[in-house]
């Protein structure tokens, strides 16, 4: 391992001045993640036209979906620049290079698994979330195109996680933008069909969605490969502690993952047991505004990790913490704002994708309820991030396991005692609080650094 000198765009994240930096990064990560967000609900938006069994079977799928996404770009993909990032702090630049190949090998292997899982136990699986008849086919049409392209997104995640440990933000933004701007017309096309093309259905969202993402994981790799990036895939012996660095954060941060897609997991299989399709099709819509909120906050979150891991790296301890408190912040701010106007304005969101009662009311009752502590799941959300960069992710863990049994747990509980889904959703609501207070009372009080040696 060789120690070179420290490069200017590192040197930024080590003595730049906080605000004008996290913000100058994150612009761009914003900028795309709310493009990627509004592509989303483009795509929802045209699947809505399918009818109410196609917007439930999407529902049912998303939280899986999701899962992939937030595994493959925030877990794994945290782990990945976090290790890159501190490696760059401490000048270990060979080792940052290595570590480029250890996470194609990481996040290729990870993907093909869950393409196996989810094709092999998808039906038992939405079954369980309250899909029948219609819904269930439309779930499993779309299911089994996306899980089929599976490795493609933990790749391109893998590449795009690798440069934004340099603290280069723009140029994964720049690749991920393409794929928005291609799947907009795509989108519509495999769905519903044009002139010699067929429609494939909600399928065809499926496909475009796969394809959309392999043209960005093209773009991200000759990037890479054409050295202009800080690191560079070199083929090296894999090594075990290269491995682990990875691991020892992307691994703790993927049990933080599951840990929130299976709160809305379960929340949405209560649901469905309780009011069936038409109020499942109501709180995935509605629960999906809590899910576009992590791409929103992962535009604050990618640059948290880089600076916080560069910093922690460089043995700047104090910088770091300043760092992350300071976004969190900035995150609590973005996410409670949406949080509120969706709980002011619920109809505005959820009349975008249909008019059935059923799915009204029940969307209605979840974000008037839950909206309003939207900022606490941004607040933690960010923190989680910074506790990547800090390699230190117990208490992420710790405060998402308190959410999912408060929501999860008082959530069926509340439901038991009074059968309303509004005293469910006033469970969800506490969940948030408590896990956004726990993270930022924690970290506020130096748990980072106690018994760290470097």
């Amino acid at each position: 391992m060789s120690a070179t000198a420290i490069n200017p765009r590192t040197q930024r994240l080590l003595a730049g001045a906080i605000v004008p930096t996290l913000l100058s990064m994150a612009w761009p990560n914003i900028l795309v993640m709310v493009a990627q967000a509004s592509t989303g609900l483009i795509e929802t938006w045209f699947v809505s036209r399918l009818g109410t069994d196609a917007l439930a079977g999407m529902a049912l799928v998303f939280p899986g979906f999701m899962m992939m996404q937030m595994l493959s770009a925030g877990a794994m993909g945290g782990g990945i620049s976090s290790a890159i990032a501190r490696a760059l702090g401490g000048r270990r630049k060979d080792d940052a290079n290595a570590l480029v190949l250890h996470a194609l090998v990481v996040n290729a292997l990870l993907g093909l698994v869950f393409s196996g899982l989810f094709l092999a136990f998808g039906p038992a699986l939405y079954r369980s979330m309250g899909g029948r008849d219609g819904s269930l086919e439309a779930a499993l049409a779309y299911s089994n195109v996306v899980f089929a392209g599976n490795i493609v997104v933990w790749t391109m995640n893998a590449l795009a996680s690798a440069i934004r440990g340099t603290g280069n933000m723009l140029v994964p933004s720049l690749a991920i933008c393409c794929g928005v701007a291609l799947l907009i017309p795509v989108s519509p096309l495999l769905i519903f069909g044009y002139g010699p093309i067929p429609g494939f259905g909600i399928a065809g969202g499926g496909l475009a969605v796969v394809g959309t993402n392999l043209v960005v994981m093209t773009v991200l790799a000759v990037y890479l490969l054409g050295g202009r990036a800080l690191v560079r895939p070199v083929l090296a012996r894999l090594r075990w502690p290269l491995f682990a660095d990875i691991l020892r954060v992307g691994g703790v941060g993927a049990i933080s993952t599951l840990q929130t897609n299976l709160t809305i997991g379960l929340t949405t299989a209560l649901v469905g047991a309780a009011a069936g399709p038409d109020a499942v099709a109501g709180f995935g819509t509605g629960s999906r505004l809590e899910y576009l909120l992590v791409p929103v906050v992962f535009g604050l979150g990618a640059p948290l990790v880089a600076l916080v891991g560069t910093n922690i790296g460089a043995g700047q301890k104090d910088r770091a913490l300043r760092i992350a408190l300071t976004g969190s912040a900035v995150a609590f701010g973005l996410t409670e704002t949406i949080g509120l106007l969706a709980a002011f304005w619920p109809e505005a969101w959820l009349g975008l994708f249909g008019h059935d009662p059923a799915m009204l009311a029940t969307g209605t009752a979840y974000l008037r309820t839950v909206g309003p502590t939207y900022g606490f799941f941004g607040l933690g959300l960010s923190l989680y991030f910074a506790s990547q960069g800090a390699g230190r992710l117990f208490w992420p863990l710790f405060a998402g396991l308190l959410r999912l049994i408060v929501a999860v747990g008082g959530g069926w509980l509340a439901f038991r005692l009074t059968g309303s889904l509004n005293a469910t959703f006033m469970a969800l609501a506490c969940a948030l609080v408590i896990y956004g207070g726990t993270l930022v009372t924690a970290i506020r009080s130096g748990v980072w650094f106690r018994g760290r040696t470097r």
